[in-house]
């Protein structure tokens, strides 16, 4: 076998068959037999020696990272004298790839989190739900805005999934039978199917399996067909509160029908909590049998939820209150049954309001450790649990390098001697050798502009789509520019600045529009030409958010006449994985606009980043770590101390006026060092090369999250993950 890539395609051997591997679960394709065992193995190992990461979404989108479409076409793997390795093969590397089961960065974050714990060979499985009508399509009206309507996709023909098998029964999906009690002391038993997605290394010698459960069923009741079609379904709190459900009280059965052992949890927020109260009643029924209802105590009860913690890692991503599940303990207790409900009674009280069940806060108390995104979203939420405060530490946040990092710059990485070991050890950046400055500065003056020049041809090909679709459809185009002549539109090699994220009002994506004749006049008086692109989704419930979105819009013509055509504001429809690699390696700056600070982390200014992109951002989230006194990019707006922050999100609160002027302060100077001195421009991105990519990559934080989870190491593991953590230390002695 090729050590590289666990293929051996000198043989005459039939390299895709090499790459089928099966179970009692069913068929597979990626990896060898060998690693397949591997993987499993240590997942069903009686210690239990292994971690269940629960997140509400996972977004891997394999159009920005697949190892293993890249080896088939690098290999030219296109057929398989194997039937069914043939068949695997074809809707591969022609079938459609996405699967829209994320909405952005919190599953963003998952996916690439999975993707390092691959890479990094960990005990680890993902769980999530599989939604038939994804998260949402978005379609942009320049008069009318977001219009969002569902997507429409096939799990079966998506080549990247797989229906697992029963083992009984090989010819029938596994079905997993989850327990609903809606007001009844006996279960309703809804069924879900499990799929498995592969998350391999970029090595191809390891996989992170991850579970989704679909309970779009023939024949399943209509409050869980309602609660299944689409992330984040908030029609109701009830269809809010079964989907949380549908989540994390199919965790145990999942572990049952698999047979894996994991003795750790980890929630990557709290959506999937439920969880706990089923491993709550595990405790109690095998203390005091099936009666337990009738004769435990509330002393019985906590000291049940203390044993579960000790098997849980709560990982909190928000202080904005809409990120913190409450639901009313009237509705609740028609969807669960008195024994949920005392526990819920103990564990899940609402400070504030005595009517609700505040999940966040069973979170926090049901769990062996907690952390929060980054330093500062450590400070804000311990402020907002104070009873928590000495429990709550920081894991910054991360992304995956592998991911993101352009083929273009990637290809310079790779000649660069002092980083060509870049892929395996991020850290790397750190040791760069002054030597290799000149030869690194040349290259990523010529990488970048041509991610800018492919970014810049997307918009324009976007553009002319648009203008055509006003022809032929009723959509009128989201883009001013695309009224003009091509002449007109965007050219590379001006200064970008990219802004994408989800839409919400304490983001405010608007923010730097404020006072548009103000910023007209920056880039008239100098006559310094500026690309302003934008993208992002709002919440189909979300009212507010679509109205900043819609303000985006309405911002383009009077920006583009008042700096007489040197600022063009572009909006892109459909945001999504890629879409966004293309911005965070094209653009020349990234925006970040929060009210500070209610960005816990805010993680596509570290994508930029890894290409060497400058910031330009509030400092709030990862970017007060990331800043490091302006070597690295700007800062603005209000940056005073936590303790004195107003946390609301009420617009009469949300500091425009201010932050907007200190905006308009900074960006002169900006543009003056973009446009005349080229070479300090370069300085701050080869720094984010040298001072961010070591920190804020996922291989780092996910050895911080594996010293929490206590898993018993080889030496050489411990050795590899010990390094990672030497990288940066997110909570620092001091603190």
């Amino acid at each position: 076998m090729n050590a590289k890539h666990n293929i051996n395609v000198a043989s005459p051997a039939d390299p895709a068959a090499e790459l089928l591997c099966s179970s009692n679960f069913g068929t597979f394709f990626g990896v060898s037999q060998e690693i397949f065992d591997t993987v499993w193995q240590k997942l069903t190992a009686p210690e239990g020696n292994s971690v269940g990461y629960v997140s509400m979404e996972i977004g891997a989108d394999p159009d920005v990272f697949q190892p293993l479409k890249k080896l088939l076409l690098k290999e030219d793997i296109q057929q398989s004298k194997h039937l069914l390795a043939n068949t695997i093969l074809q809707k591969y590397l022609n079938g459609p790839r996405k699967i829209p089961n994320y909405s952005g960065g919190l599953g963003v974050l998952a996916g690439d989190t999975l993707k390092s714990f691959a890479d990094l060979h960990m005990p680890v499985f993902g769980i999530s739900l599989l939604y038939r009508g994804g998260y949402f399509s978005q379609i942009v009206d320049s008069k009318v805005g977001q219009i969002d309507h569902a997507t429409q996709w096939n799990p079966e023909s998506t080549p990247t999934l797989f229906p697992l098998c029963n083992p009984k029964h090989p010819e029938q999906p596994l079905e997993i039978e989850v327990p609903f009690f809606n007001g009844r002391s006996e279960p309703l038993r809804v069924t879900a199917q499990v799929w498995m997605k592969m998350e391999i290394s970029e090595q191809l010698d390891y996989f992170t399996p991850e579970f989704l459960f679909d309970y779009s069923l023939p024949g399943a009741p209509d409050w869980i067909t309602e609660a299944a079609g689409q992330l984040y379904n908030a029609t109701s709190d009830v269809v809010k509160a079964n989907q949380r459900r549908m989540l994390g009280s199919a965790v145990l059965p999942l572990l049952s029908a698999l047979g894996f052992t994991s003795q750790t949890i980890h929630l990557n927020e709290q959506h999937g909590v439920t969880v706990t109260l089923h491993l709550i009643l595990q405790e109690l029924e095998s203390i005091f049998g099936n009666n337990f209802a009738s004769i435990v105590t509330d002393d019985d009860i906590l000291s049940a939820a203390e044993r579960v913690s000790q098997k849980i890692v709560y990982t909190i991503h928000t202080p904005v209150k809409a990120g913190h599940d409450r639901f009313s303990r009237q509705m609740y207790s028609s969807i669960s049954h008195a024994a949920f409900q005392r526990i819920l009674n103990l564990v899940a009280l609402d400070d504030d309001n005595a009517h609700e069940y505040n999940f966040t806060a069973m979170a926090m108390r049901i769990n062996r450790s907690i952390n929060s995104v980054s330093r500062l979203h450590r400070d804000v939420t311990r402020q907002q649990f104070p009873a928590f405060a000495k429990k709550i530490k920081a894991i910054t946040n991360g992304v995956h390098h592998l991911t993101w990092i352009s083929d273009a710059r990637a290809a310079l990485f790779d000649s660069v001697p002092s980083i060509r070991n870049w892929r395996d050890v991020p850290g790397c950046f750190a040791s760069l050798a002054i030597e290799d400055y000149p030869e690194l500065t040349t290259g990523l003056q010529k990488a970048w502009k041509e991610d800018n020049h492919h970014l810049i041809a997307y918009i324009n090909e976007m553009l002319e789509h648009h203008r055509t679709q006003m022809t032929e459809t009723w959509i009128d185009p989201p883009n001013y520019l695309s009224r003009l002549n091509k002449p007109d539109w965007l050219e590379p090699n001006v200064f970008t600045i990219g802004f994408a994220r989800r839409f919400s009002t304490y983001k405010r994506a608007d923010l730097i529009f404020d006072d548009i004749p103000a910023l007209a006049k920056i880039l008239v008086d100098n006559d310094w030409p500026v690309n302003f692109l934008f993208a992002g989704k709002a919440h189909p419930e979300d009212e507010p958010g679509k109205s900043v979105l819609k303000l985006i819009l309405d911002c383009q013509e009077e920006l583009y006449t008042l700096s007489n055509g040197l600022g063009k504001l572009v909006f892109i429809p459909g945001y999504d994985m890629l879409i966004a690699k293309r911005m965070v390696s094209g653009v020349h700056a990234w925006l970040n606009s929060p009210k500070r600070p209610l960005e816990a982390s805010g993680t596509s200014g570290m994508k930029a980043a890894m290409n060497g992109v400058p910031n330009i951002s509030v400092l709030d989230g990862w970017w007060a770590e990331g800043y490091h006194e302006g070597k690295t990019g700007w800062k603005f707006g209000y940056d005073g101390p936590v303790d004195d922050a107003d946390l609301s999100e009420d617009p009469s609160t949300l500091l425009y006026a201010e932050d907007s002027s200190s905006f308009y302060q900074l960006l002169p100077n900006i543009l003056e060092i973009f446009y005349s001195q080229p070479e300090v421009f370069l300085t701050k991105a080869i720094n984010n090369l040298k001072l961010n990519v070591p920190i804020f990559n996922t291989h780092r934080m996910t050895a911080e999250y594996i010293h929490t989870y206590d898993l018993k190491l080889t030496k050489q593991e411990a050795t590899k993950i010990d390094i990672f953590r030497s990288l940066y230390q997110s909570e620092s002695a001091e603190e």
